[in-house]
């Protein structure tokens, strides 16, 4: 198995242990609640196969499903944004990048950086509240969800961001 996929594993597997034992459990409000298993495909470089960044995205989503008993949701919505990650990156990426491409703050620039993220994460976090909703009754809960939740996910995944390039940079420097 190569280094890429070891390292996508690894990424999965901590991803879905704080999001099962810590973030399920933050509900700010009563229902913002942040869901950073999405960070799994905000780090597809631009040459990855779009059939690997779906088959990850529906694993994600299915092993998030699996123990947060969410009956589907989280894949739909892992799927979804698995879908649409290329497009967004695509057009938010320099002109001029190279075909591996891998989208961080330190590449991208960092509102460019935090505008991708929250592009993904409102996708994900819109689907999986409107299907765990699934009815318009309470339309400006769902939307302060939605918002409130993408919001909070999109910092904590620019905190995990900084986290994991200044490790990287100390590595280098060492």
């Amino acid at each position: 198995m190569s280094s890429i996929y070891l390292s996508r594993l690894f990424r999965l597997l901590i991803l879905l242990f704080f999001q099962v034992l810590v973030f399920n459990h933050i509900h700010l409000l009563g229902y913002i609640t942040p869901l950073v298993m999405g960070y799994m495909i905000v780090c597809f470089r631009r040459n990855a196969s779009r059939i690997s960044i779906l088959i990850w995205g529906f694993i994600t989503g299915l092993l998030f499903d699996i123990f947060s008993n969410t009956a589907g949701m989280a894949s739909a919505s892992c799927t979804l944004i698995a879908m649409v990650q290329p497009l967004i990156l695509n057009m938010l990426s320099p002109r001029d990048a190279a075909d591996d491409f891998k989208p961080s703050y330190l590449t991208l620039g960092f509102w460019n950086y935090t505008f991708y993220t929250f592009l993904l994460m409102l996708i994900l976090h819109g689907t999986f509240y409107l299907l765990d909703a699934f009815t318009l009754a309470d339309w400006l809960l769902t939307c302060t969800a939605i918002l409130g939740s993408s919001v909070l996910t999109t910092i904590l995944i620019i905190f995990i961001e900084l986290l994991v390039h200044s490790r990287q940079k100390k590595k280098h420097h060492a």
